[in-house]
């Protein structure tokens, strides 16, 4: 397992959500926090079809165009009555000719759900991988899940993406009801980012 080493550290997202994100879990660690979007980096095209395949591309491609350690992420959400969709191709279904609209996304899952008389409760998993690469090449690699259930109609105004509509184990409320803090305790990408820092931080 390799130690990071820097003072700089790549995320390779051009998402503010996913940035402030990162940016909370980072806030004890030493480390300046640099962004594609502040490096003017392109957004490189997502061709794998698993998680772990386009972290790795996007955390690759940040880190050989900046000569910096990189840090990225593919994360979505997988729905068991949909046979894990919409997966990695979360992002693609809340895109529109304007750009992401995440409302859109969660009334195509509800129709989705509907058309399949999905039964309940709508098991689903919020997940997150995670790539820290190098210049050289390297990469370690740390995955995060979070189990709970699809619901409807969407609750909350906080959080992004999904989060109005899944509603964590254990929890009475959905993610999108949750303060930034609570779901940041909680959430597939902290779950992920505690293995990462624990291996390569720490």
């Amino acid at each position: 397992m390799r130690k990071f080493q820097g003072k700089k550290l790549v995320v390779a997202t051009h998402n503010e959500g996913k940035l402030d994100e990162v940016r909370a879990l980072f806030s004890k660690k030493l480390v300046e926090i640099l962004s594609s979007k502040s490096q003017k980096l392109p957004e490189p095209i997502e061709t794998e079809d698993t998680f772990i395949g386009n972290a790795r591309i996007k955390a690759h491609s940040a880190s050989k165009l900046t000569g910096l350690p990189a840090l990225a992420d593919d994360s979505g959400i997988t729905i068991d009555a949909l046979n894990g969709a919409p997966g990695v191709y979360t992002a693609d279904w809340a895109e529109t000719p304007k750009g992401r609209d995440f409302s859109i996304a969660m009334k195509k899952t509800q129709e989705a759900l509907t058309k399949v008389s999905a039964p309940y409760p709508r098991t689903a998993q919020f997940r997150c991988t995670l790539v820290l690469a190098w210049p050289d090449g390297h990469d370690e690699v740390f995955d995060g899940a979070l189990a709970g259930e699809v619901i409807w109609p969407p609750r909350g105004l906080d959080g992004h993406g999904y989060d109005p509509i899944f509603k964590p184990n254990g929890y009475k409320i959905t993610c999108g009801e949750m303060s930034f803090d609570n779901k940041n305790k909680i959430s597939h990408r902290s779950i992920a980012f505690n293995k990462l820092t624990r291996a390569c931080f720490d």
